[in-house]
């Protein structure tokens, strides 16, 4: 059986935030879709099921994250996601320059959580709280070819 991940799902306070920041950092919008019907519910789980989504794609192609901003039911805050803590996680990023890349989060008003660490001068990488507090990874490969 083959497998191959398709995306990462992730539910933001605002659709056009999230949007906004990730292509910022250089991702794509493949596409933008109002969802809702049977057939939402039914795949999702989740009676009454309607969202505002947007799929974007990063430079090269091989990964996606697919946003969503629920209309119905009114979506829950919760706490922003530690380090440490069991469940999702990160959405972690390669770039090629990480002090441009924080500029660039920096103009959203992203900063790392403690600064940028050099990882025995092979990575250098950082996380930061994107919109809707989404935990992201930075990292530049030191070492490069």
């Amino acid at each position: 059986m083959a497998i191959r991940l398709e995306n990462v799902g992730i539910a933001v306070r605002d659709l056009d935030e999230a949007i906004a920041f990730f292509t910022d950092l250089g991702l794509t919008v493949l596409g933008r879709d109002t969802i809702s019907g049977e057939w939402a519910d039914t795949a999702v789980g989740l009676d009454g099921n309607h969202a505002r989504i947007a799929v974007l794609q990063t430079p090269d192609g091989r990964g996606r994250l697919e946003f969503f901003e629920y209309i119905h039911p009114r979506a829950i805050e919760t706490h922003p996601t530690l380090p440490h803590e069991i469940g999702m996680h990160r959405v972690a990023f390669a770039v090629d320059d990480i002090e441009e890349s924080l500029e660039i989060a920096a103009r959203h008003g992203c900063h790392p959580l403690r600064g940028v660490a050099n990882y025995e001068g092979i990575y250098k990488l950082t996380y930061l709280r994107g919109p809707s507090g989404i935990l992201v990874m930075l990292a530049e490969e030191l070492r490069k070819p």
